[in-house]
């Protein structure tokens, strides 16, 4: 008689975050690849330094996943980032419903791009936030005025963008 190998989706997941690879691989390879590719593009210590950007980019990565810190921030970070960008693709598909065909491209990139932007520093200090090192009394007594100010320079800029899309229409 021959046994049934067949594992549901969720028993893998649980089984690799069982395993540790959410909490301990993941981070790593993000901060692996992330010094490995700056040292190579950048070429800070040279053309032929491969084996060299490999060992250091290797050294940051483990020391980086010993912080309890530098793991619950990606575990938060990603998750609130992956909510992020389920709404901005939500908006973007019931308003893409709506836009006029060959019509307003300028504003249209813009509109998306200020939403995107904010959605990305909502998912930031939200992450942030949930760390005890940045919950300090400063924030909570003045994350209001913060927020308050982002959101008026952001709509300073959008004005100034769109006026200067309106000027470059007209000449």
């Amino acid at each position: 008689m021959l046994a049934s190998w067949a594992y549901s989706i969720d028993e893998v997941i649980l089984e690799w975050e069982n395993m540790g690879v959410f909490e301990w691989v993941l981070p790593f390879l993000i901060v692996f690849s992330l010094v490995f590719g700056i040292l190579t593009k950048s070429k800070v210590l040279g053309d032929e330094a491969k084996g060299v950007n490999t060992v250091l980019a290797l050294a940051s990565g483990l020391l980086a996943i010993q912080s309890g810190y530098l793991r619950s921030f990606f575990q938060m970070g990603f998750g609130y980032a992956g909510v992020g960008i389920a709404i901005l693709l939500i908006v973007l598909i019931l308003t893409g419903l709506f836009k006029p065909e060959g019509k307003g491209g300028n504003w249209w990139t813009y509109t998306f791009f200020g939403i995107g932007m904010f959605i990305a520093v909502v998912v930031v200090l939200i992450s942030l936030s949930t760390h005890d090192w940045s919950g300090s009394w400063w924030w909570y007594e003045n994350y209001p005025g913060i927020i308050t100010l982002l959101i008026i320079v952001g709509l300073i800029l959008l004005v100034i963008l769109a006026t200067k899309v309106k000027r470059d229409t007209t000449t």
